[in-house]
């Protein structure tokens, strides 16, 4: 069934009260609600715990789509947790400190497609650091006058906001995707857009700040060669 997936409305939410609705075969504890984000986009899976009324704490190691179309969501237990059955009652936790990083970090790199306007042929998000490929047709990339452009915008503090056109909008609007190796999840009718104001508008299913300046200081700690025509420009928070 799917999953009232809370993250997706409110990035900041840290925990919710949960029913277990199914245990996958590969032993994933499917919620009815979630505030954990699963691994996509380039965005790992969020880690934390889930709390019984009696108290009992299953570690949650990784968080995963149990479908393609991203409707359920699986929460994957550390090895040598405790079990939990159907219809327990939990309370999810998310580990914070590793998410807020990842909302800078991912925000930051819709930043980078800005200063980039190339197409993206694949990125990553971590706790910290981050980097993104781009299908550039020349070289030339200077890290100091990239990282001198995102702090301008992030200097703008501008509002960070999702709102969701159907899939009819995104088919007429082709230039909105960015990404040539990721491909937002169309057939349940709706796709997800990330806004930030002024400066950028894509489909994206991640998490992001609110607002550019809590981002804080970022750092281009590398650009690599992959390809040809590929560049890596990886990024760092300060």
């Amino acid at each position: 069934m799917p999953t009232d997936c809370l993250f997706r409305e409110d990035s900041y939410l840290k925990d919710c009260e949960a029913t277990v609705v199914a245990i996958t075969e590969q032993g994933g504890i499917v919620l009815d609600r979630t505030v954990f984000y699963a691994n996509s986009g380039g965005q790992p899976g969020d880690t934390g715990a889930l709390m019984t009324a009696d108290g009992t704490r299953i570690a949650v190691a990784d968080t995963v789509y149990t479908d393609k179309l991203k409707t359920e969501i699986a929460h994957m237990p550390a090895a040598g947790a405790p079990a939990v059955n159907i219809g327990d009652a939990v309370r999810a936790t998310i580990d914070w400190d590793k998410r807020y990083g990842r909302m800078k970090i991912h925000t930051a790199l819709h930043l980078l497609s800005v200063v980039l306007p190339y197409p993206i042929t694949g990125a990553s998000v971590g706790d910290a650091d981050g980097r993104a490929d781009f299908d550039i047709p020349e070289a030339g990339l200077d890290k100091d006058v990239i990282a001198a452009k995102i702090a301008a915008m992030i200097a703008t503090d501008a509002a960070v906001s999702s709102r969701w056109i159907s899939d009819a909008e995104l088919e007429a609007n082709p230039g909105l995707i960015k990404s040539m190796s990721v491909k937002p999840p169309m057939g349940t009718g709706r796709v997800r857009l990330i806004e930030i104001e002024s400066l950028d508008l894509q489909p994206c299913g991640g998490t992001h700040v609110r607002r550019l300046g809590e981002i804080g200081a970022v750092s281009v700690t590398g650009i690599e060669k992959k390809g040809k025509q590929n560049r890596r420009v990886r990024i760092a928070l300060a």
